[in-house]
């Protein structure tokens, strides 16, 4: 008995440290950019092995030199509520949930649909498409994710990413979050950063950045890599329009 107590407490006290070394690492963001974060190092680590190629393209730009046309279509298209919330939309998590509901709800009664209208001796079709999950975390979030945690989707792992988003918004500016989620975001295949992306797909500074193609850019950021190779994607440039149209609505940290 008291060795699992023991044990339990150690595994406290660990916990308690592992907050405070995040705690210790947030505060030094307040003045110093952060190298890389941990999705980077992952990303850069996968490609790598894969190809044996080292790809990482990112250029640190301080916030009055990135392009308000960017803050603005990244705010429209991820987190419109950025500058109000706390670190947490409570409204957007309801709406995705619901979302999701529906669409699982869907998908099931398609594969029910799907199994009804095989004849005794066809050969079984292919499996309906699953449904597609939306997300309702904030640009916070997002950001808390990306510089500690892996992608696993866990309990665990997401009370953290919790954690770690009440510590950004307590302890950095909006704008200093922002900063950093532009200057670390994937942009493409070992592209990180505004300025690299403005430069991969624009050969131009993030600086001078149009709202269109600062929406384009905005709209990429749920799936970089994929949009990467679709260029000429009709949903990309339909909803690059979209976000340019909501711009002018969005109040900037």
């Amino acid at each position: 008995m008291k060795a699992l107590l023991r044990l339990i407490v150690l595994m406290v006290l660990a916990g308690l440290a592992l907050q405070l070394y995040f705690v210790g690492r947030i505060a030094m963001m307040a003045v110093m950019a952060p190298e890389s974060t941990a999705f980077q190092r992952s990303e850069v680590y996968r490609v790598a092995s894969s190809t044996g190629t080292l790809k990482w393209r990112q250029q640190w730009v301080p916030y009055d030199a990135l392009s308000d046309n960017l803050k603005r279509a990244v705010i429209a298209s991820e987190d419109a509520s950025f500058a109000e919330h706390d670190g947490v939309d409570i409204v957007a998590l309801e709406k995705a949930w619901d979302k999701n509901a529906k669409a699982e709800q869907l998908a099931e009664k398609r594969a029910a649909q799907s199994t009804s209208k095989l004849a005794p001796n066809k050969p079984a079709a292919a499996a309906p498409k699953p449904a597609k999950i939306v997300g309702g975390s904030t640009i916070t979030q997002q950001l808390a994710k990306n510089l500690f945690l892996s992608g696993e989707r866990t309990l665990l792992r997401k009370g953290q990413e919790l954690v770690l988003t009440l510590m950004l918004e307590a302890l950095l500016s909006k704008q200093r979050i922002l900063e950093i989620y532009l200057n670390s975001v994937e942009w493409g295949e070992g592209v990180f950063g505004a300025e690299a992306a403005a430069q991969h797909y624009y050969r131009k500074p993030a600086a001078r950045l149009s709202p269109y193609e600062a929406a384009r850019l905005a709209v990429m950021l749920p799936r970089p890599r994929y949009f990467e190779t679709r260029p000429g994607s009709g949903y990309l440039a339909s909803r690059a329009g979209t976000i340019t149209a909501r711009m002018g609505g969005v109040e900037l940290p």
